[in-house]
């Protein structure tokens, strides 16, 4: 086994949580051979030093709290290479009310401020798609928000 190759996995990995995918890019950017790196990665694994999972709920609790949705964590953990089953295990190990947590992000960016026209509307509904929550979870929201109004 390469030292050099796993003194750089564990130094990253010291800093903050990598993903697999993440951790072997990095690696290939300091020009270590791909059967090398591999091998490092299977000890890493092995000695839980990397993991997906913990990997998983970090990002999930991060964005989470800078006010994103489901569909824009699920699909960086995806990007990221993170197995659909790591990002279904963080997800119910949350247990996050998104109907909640879109009232959250709405009133944090929108307090206070009426709706205009269908154009501020619509601003505000590509506001929240844009941060990842869905169409049911952003029209509740509008919906709440236009009964206050009245």
């Amino acid at each position: 086994m390469n030292k050099a190759i796993l003194h750089k996995g564990i130094d990253l990995l010291s800093r903050r949580e990598h993903s697999e995918q993440e951790l072997r890019n990095k690696l290939r950017l300091r020009e270590f051979e791909d059967n090398e790196i591999s091998i490092v990665l299977v000890y890493l694994k092995e000695n839980d030093y990397l993991s997906e999972s913990r990997f998983a709920d970090s990002i999930y609790r991060t964005r989470v709290n800078k006010g994103y949705g489901k569909r824009f964590i699920e699909n960086e953990l995806t990007q990221k290479g993170v197995s659909s089953l790591d990002i279904e295990m963080a997800a119910q190990e949350l247990e996050i009310d998104w109907y909640h947590q879109a009232e959250i992000v709405y009133r944090k960016r929108f307090n206070g401020i009426e709706i205009i026209d269908k154009k501020d509307k619509a601003k505000r509904i590509r506001f929240l798609q844009y941060r990842g929550f869905s169409t049911d979870e952003i029209f509740t929201v509008l919906n709440i928000e236009e009964n206050n109004e009245q």
